[in-house]
């Protein structure tokens, strides 16, 4: 009888060993989604704010070749 009891608690243990191992896995799988958006961002902010700079230069030469003497 001790031996079913024993049975029937590990695998109580068991079962709760993996229900933490499948809520660790969730975890670090949103935790790798939310990097990976966060990445994307900075990629798009990044790629954002050189072409607004770009954009500045140019118009910085444009001005300056309209004020510059002939």
């Amino acid at each position: 009888m001790s031996t079913q009891l024993t049975t029937a608690s590990t695998s109580h243990v068991e079962q709760q060993v993996q229900a933490r191992i499948a809520a660790a896995r969730i975890k670090v799988q949103a935790a790798k989604e939310r990097r990976d958006d966060l990445a994307a961002a900075r990629r798009r902010g990044l790629a954002h704010r050189h072409a607004r700079k770009l954009r500045n230069l140019a118009e910085q030469e444009q001005q300056a070749a309209e004020q510059a003497p002939d």
